[in-house]
């Protein structure tokens, strides 16, 4: 899933001449000195928006997200607060020990066969929907076609690895052939190729198992009545106020551990309502540091809610992709001199304020298959200078930097810092913003030189990154890359089918190392921390491990006292 960060930070602006780095940081750091303003004199705005009027002592929990279009699993691959609580997945990623691992959900229990090619699933008896119907195999089975067959479905490649998925999407037969209900509580899932991230796979959102009877009845409307939105989760769905707000309730019937809260409120926030003061005036419970702009660094630097600051890894790299079909990127010794020209510590402090990892390769730090002990990328001007004379550009050279139209101001903050830095070895860059559309068909076409972008975890396997850039001619064409060693995607496509998980990793590590740091076919910048911070009245709210900003909320409660 390709996030574009959306933060407002205060900065240069991008049309001006770049200005020295420390500039840069000494701007970012005074954006973190209104830590300590006076509240008391900001007036509350005036909004439609009845957020306003919400009671602070309500007793479901309160959090802002984005307004969905649709509340169907299947049909959306953002939108994923409902998703996480109204229903559940076969499988889940839960956090032991500092370690990202599946555990059983709807699934008790399961056994591979020593090929790796068949699944035989056992369901958790006695689960029901909250409409009071039995979760049976039947279900999973009608969720698995429907991944495939929906039109509207966005989340297809979950289920491309099941034997005839090809040929069941492009409807060329009526039944999924990898699919045998063996009884209500017992499916047996057969893959066309060994896929050792399957499971996984079966743990994201887009995964959701669906009531058979519910969604059949609901046909093109589900998802957008509330009585189609019916899962297995520890909440149920109550009501969605368009522009306003969505809640959900806590689910008395739930399998599993009942929910700590009585229910949630998404709030939609519209006009000029700050999230910033919604929190201050115990309006809101929780608040993603994401989406606040320049006031992420009031909350985390200033003292009044530095205590409540919650903080996990988000588990997505930002990266700038160079067009191998492009000269003179078509150069190995010009992508690696654009690597050693920056100095990603320092772009790391700029634009994140240091919180984050710097990235060597791929597979970014949360990631099942990341290797801490990946080589350094140095900053090494000399040696970049040394590089680009030998390539023939001992000048330098001009290339395009493609940009969104409505990119963050962050973004255009972390295009300065690079270009200033290129522009250390003669690197002369051009900034082109194009829109949404444009950009992606440009990309797609091979005529973007470089940009950059930020890949978070869909599920937590290197494959869901790897594969995705570097995995066909196709794929690394279609995120501009066009890297051209095809000895090396052919190693990628056949990773996915080593059964043995630890020779699998292993392998994806030794391509993360031949694609990155020999042949330098991106440049990995950062990871970033994920920060939130937490009202005083929450209890057991954690981080989860993904690359969403979405959360589950089965185990976070409200004190007693705030009543």
């Amino acid at each position: 899933m390709k996030t574009d960060r959306k933060n407002n930070q205060n900065g240069f602006k991008h049309g001006q001449m770049l200005c020295p780095i420390f500039l840069i940081i000494l701007c970012i750091l005074l954006c973190a000195c209104t830590g300590n303003r006076d509240l008391s004199v900001i007036p509350v705005p005036e909004t439609e928006n009845n957020i306003t009027g919400t009671a602070i002592n309500d007793r479901y929990l309160r959090f802002i997200g984005e307004e969905p279009n649709t509340m169907d699993p299947q049909c959306t691959s953002g939108y994923y607060t409902v998703a996480l609580n109204v229903f559940d997945r076969l499988v889940e990623v839960e956090t032991i020990d500092g370690v990202n691992v599946i555990v059983p959900a709807l699934a008790e229990s399961w056994e591979i066969s020593d090929d790796g090619l068949v699944y035989m699933i056992h369901l958790r008896q006695g689960v029901t929907f909250s409409n009071g119907s039995p979760l049976t195999a039947s279900d999973v089975k009608f969720t698995l076609e429907r991944l495939l067959s929906n039109p509207a479905g966005r989340n297809k490649d979950i289920a491309m690895s099941i034997l005839g998925a090809e040929a069941f999407r492009n409807g060329e037969t009526e039944t999924l052939e990898g699919l045998r209900i063996v009884d209500d509580n017992t499916i047996e899932i057969t893959l066309a190729y060994p896929y050792g991230p399957f499971l996984a796979c079966m743990s994201t959102p887009g995964a959701s198992i669906l009531d058979e009877e519910t969604v059949t009845a609901a046909g093109e409307q589900s998802g957008m009545m509330s009585k189609s939105i019916i899962g297995t989760g520890p909440f149920v769905f109550e009501e969605w106020k368009p522009g306003a707000e969505i809640t959900m309730k806590k689910n008395p019937t739930f399998w599993g551990k009942e929910a700590g809260c009585e229910g949630l409120r998404m709030i939609f926030l519209s006009g000029s309502v700050s999230p910033r003061l919604l929190f201050e005036n115990g309006q809101v419970d929780i608040l993603d540091l994401e989406n606040v702009g320049g006031d992420s660094e009031y909350f985390i630097n200033g003292d009044i809610y530095r205590g409540l600051i919650h903080s996990g890894t988000r588990v997505g790299i930002t990266y700038i992709a160079l067009n191998e079909n492009i000269e003179p990127l078509n150069d190995v010794r010009v992508r690696k001199a654009m690597q050693l020209a920056l100095d990603r510590n320092t772009i790391m402090r700029a634009i994140i304020s240091g919180r984050g990892h710097v990235e060597n390769g791929i597979f970014p730090h949360g990631l099942l298959g990341h290797n801490p002990d990946l080589p350094e990328i140095p900053y090494d001007v000399d040696e970049a200078l040394k590089l680009l004379k030998e390539a023939g550009y001992p000048d330098g050279f001009d290339v395009n930097f493609c940009l969104i139209y409505n990119s963050s101001e962050l973004m255009h903050q972390l295009v300065d810092v690079v270009t200033f830095m290129w522009s250390k070895i003669g690197i002369r860059t051009k900034i082109t913003e194009m829109t949404e559309d444009e950009y992606i068909e440009a990309r797609q076409r091979g005529e973007l030189s470089c940009y950059t972008s930020t890949w978070s975890a869909d599920f937590n396997d290197p494959d869901n990154f790897i594969y995705t850039f570097f995995g066909t001619p196709e794929n690394t064409a279609n995120r501009g890359l066009n890297y051209s060693n095809m000895d090396v995607i052919q190693r990628v496509q056949d990773a996915r089918a080593i059964v043995d998980n630890d020779k699998r990793i292993a392998e994806y590590q030794d391509l993360e190392k031949k694609i990155i740091q020999e042949d330098a076919a991106w440049i990995p910048l950062y990871s970033a921390e994920h920060l939130f911070v937490v009202s005083e009245r929450v209890e057991g709210f954690r981080v989860l491990w993904n690359g969403w900003s979405n959360n589950r909320y089965q185990n976070v409660s409200l004190k007693d006292s705030s009543l």
